[in-house]
């Protein structure tokens, strides 16, 4: 089946708006790729600036500082102490616990 002049003539009049049409099409494909980067930069910007609450571990975690003392020692205010570092009153002695006097005075800060 051939193409008769006037099928030609309509289809000359029609391929502006369908030039139209694809035009649009992509555009709007790029407008969405960009509108989505825009989103996902937004995003991340977000994220780091905000500060985020950390997950809790629970109670004996590794991050908990435990407060020991010094069980069976007089703080320095005159009482006796035995040989082995517990005080006089005590019923079992502890075993003597030795301390470096430098232990956490320094603070060292080398790369």
């Amino acid at each position: 089946m051939a193409i008769q002049p006037i099928d030609l003539q309509t289809l000359f009049s029609q391929i502006d708006k369908v030039a139209k049409a694809q035009l649009a099409q992509r555009e709007g494909l790029a407008l969405q790729q960009a509108l989505k980067g825009v989103q996902i930069q937004r995003r991340t910007d977000e994220e780091t600036k905000t500060v985020h609450e950390t997950q809790n571990t629970g109670d004996d975690g590794a991050e908990k500082v435990k407060d020991q003392g010094r069980k069976g020692q007089e703080d320095g205010k005159g009482g006796k102490k035995n040989a082995q570092g517990g005080a006089s009153g005590d019923p079992k002695p502890s075993p003597p616990i030795l301390r470096d006097p430098r232990l956490g005075k320094n603070v060292d800060i080398s790369f």
